[in-house]
């Protein structure tokens, strides 16, 4: 069993903190993504786990054996690079094979974890090759496949897509994502990316200047964000975040007036909130439709046609801040056309300007 749990893990160089108080506990089998901005602590995190960097204090276990003072390679653990890491002199056969030989593993053995790795990643046709006659995608599953002959507890991948051109990244991604349904072992995916996490991840984590801010299952995040950082990090494009105040409070939820007449009602937790107070409102473009009436007055700056859908860019009428709507299918209106826009309630997150923090939803709410 590879359970992993990480419990008030703090990491400084001298005087700068990086990582603080960090709790996390990662179950046998899982598939969990590190994602956060460049900077926020993620590969510093992964490192320590992977015993490459020392934590300043707290505990690190994995199957309940406490592994702080153990070496990468007593922690049965496998580390996938950006970089390939790729021994160039050396065909793809001795790539994998070469930390087996290492470790003194018998022939037989060697040959049997690269023929069932080679299959897994459909690499057999390039055991001969070097890597300098093989495509990124290629190189990129030969260093999976080094990782995977290992046979760990635990997988770790550091940002291994990044210098693959997009279309390699969706097939790339799509191939890790089936190597962890096949061979269920629990692997550890740190990246920038907030579109390879929400479609990888059986957990994401997210951080953000070493903390944690955020834990929990793909659309649990996007559905239920924690804070304005985690609403407007998950989404592509972001959250739409606009300034209101509370009007009234009533059965229908909370109607938050967001200037020149405009409404929007929110069912969120009514406790702790009251009239007059000032909230952010956030609606995800998808969450915005057009409205016939009574809605709110939008003006169109410009618009993006994407062929099966739409992105159009502009304001509420009397606010600066931009706003963007999603429209399925063809939509194209001109610079300065003015559109209502509504939106459900169930739909509309509230925050708190100063804290940042989400208002909850009422008992029993949930997403349609």
């Amino acid at each position: 069993m590879a359970e992993l749990k990480l419990s008030t893990v703090n990491k400084s160089y001298g005087a700068i903190k990086v990582l603080h108080d960090v709790e996390l506990d990662i179950k046998d089998g899982e598939f969990v993504v590190f994602v956060g901005p460049s900077g926020c602590g993620k590969s510093t995190l992964l490192r320590i786990i992977a015993g490459l960097e020392d934590i300043t204090s707290g505990a690190i276990s994995i199957g309940g054996r406490n592994v702080g003072q153990l070496s990468p390679a007593e922690r049965k653990i496998a580390m996938v690079f950006q970089s390939y890491a790729l021994y160039p002199h050396m065909s793809v056969r001795k790539n994998l094979a070469f930390g087996l030989e290492n470790l003194k593993f018998k022939r037989v053995e060697i040959e049997a974890r690269i023929a069932e790795a080679a299959r897994m990643l459909a690499i057999e046709p390039y055991l001969d090759r070097r890597p300098k006659q093989l495509s990124g995608g290629q190189r990129q599953r030969v260093a999976i496949g080094r990782a995977i002959v290992r046979e760990p507890d635990i997988f770790l991948f550091d940002e291994p897509l990044s210098n693959l051109d997009a279309a390699l990244r969706v097939q790339t991604r799509a191939e890790i994502t089936k190597l962890h349904r096949e061979i269920k072992t629990t692997m550890i995916y740190v990246t920038h990316d907030q579109v390879e996490a929400m479609t990888m991840a059986d957990k994401i984590v997210v951080l953000r200047s070493g903390q944690v801010e955020q834990v929990g299952a793909p659309l649990e995040l996007f559905d239920h964000p924690r804070n304005l950082f985690v609403a407007g990090f998950l989404g592509s494009p972001r959250m739409n975040i606009i300034k209101g105040k509370v009007a009234s409070i009533g059965e229908s939820g909370v109607i938050v007036d967001v200037g020149n007449g405009g409404k929007l009602i929110s069912d969120v937790d009514l406790s702790g909130i009251q009239v007059g107070q000032a909230v952010l409102a956030g609606v995800r473009p998808a969450h915005f439709s057009r409205s016939g009436q009574d809605g709110l007055p939008f003006v169109v700056q410009y618009h993006e046609g994407l062929g099966t859908e739409t992105y159009v860019y502009g304001n509420l009428e009397g606010q600066d801040e931009q706003i963007i709507i999603h429209e399925p299918g063809h939509f194209a209106p001109s610079p300065g056309d003015r559109v209502l826009i509504n939106s459900m309630p169930v739909r509309v997150h509230l925050f708190d300007p100063e804290s940042g923090l989400a208002f909850g939803r009422r008992q029993g709410q949930g997403r349609r």
